[in-house]
């Protein structure tokens, strides 16, 4: 495990770590800041950076039947979780990221919150010649439907919890992901989209480490952390 401070911002790299230890962790965070909060004390914002091993996860408004197999067929741990929004998937090749933060800090509510995580993963792509956008009743961040491809493509994903104005979950972004996986479920449960990834937009393997320093970038420029240290 790697740490590093943004600003204000402390930064938790786990690597590949099982979906349960890092929730575990994030638990942990949350919990401090919120009695933190509760007290009277200062808080303590933490961004945590992980890959799991394949897992699928049921957000707590999310639908059973939007998961097309068996739990035997999934090949995958499953878990319901309290976070928002529907079944997603996470997997080796994919950044998976998890704020702990403190929004009073920030001087945000959460709808700017989530508006400055998709900028953050907009911002991002830029790098690669790739245009994320928006679209409306669909959480995310998408690659639209030109220059002939089929559908919408959805390359982030967001879900987040947050109580006392305190921040768990967060995002995910398919970099090298197996997206496979994501045959077996309605991603987010939205009918008629696409799932894609770095590698299958530039039909080349990316730099995982490479897209992760692009992602830190872009977060410390959205959420104006003025002073650095990059894992």
């Amino acid at each position: 495990m790697k740490t590093a401070l943004l600003h204000n911002i402390q930064v938790i790299d786990t690597g590949i770590k099982p979906y349960l230890q890092v929730l575990a962790l994030q638990e942990e965070l949350f919990h401090k800041n919120v009695t933190a909060k509760e007290k009277g004390e200062a808080t303590q914002n933490y961004l945590i950076l992980c890959q799991h091993p394949p897992v699928f996860t049921l957000g707590k408004s999310g639908k059973r039947e939007n998961i097309l197999v068996s739990d035997a067929d999934l090949h995958a741990e499953f878990y319901h979780v309290n976070r928002g929004g529907d079944v997603t998937f996470h997997g080796p090749g994919q950044l998976v990221v998890y704020p702990i933060l403190d929004l009073d800090s920030l001087h945000m509510g959460v709808a700017q919150y989530i508006m400055n995580i998709e900028e953050v993963i907009i911002n991002s792509l830029q790098p690669y010649q790739l245009k994320g956008e928006r679209i409306e009743d669909a959480a995310g961040i998408w690659l639209r439907n030109t220059n002939g491809t089929p559908h919408d493509r959805k390359i982030g994903a967001i879900g987040v919890k947050a109580s006392r104005n305190v921040t768990m979950h967060g995002l995910a972004f398919n970099v090298n992901t197996d997206l496979s996986y994501f045959d077996k479920i309605v991603p987010c449960g939205l009918e008629g989209k696409g799932v894609t990834s770095l590698q299958k937009e530039l039909n080349r393997e990316v730099s995982f480490e490479e897209y992760k320093l692009h992602f830190l970038q872009s977060f410390m420029h959205v959420f104006n952390c003025r002073e650095s240290a990059i894992l």
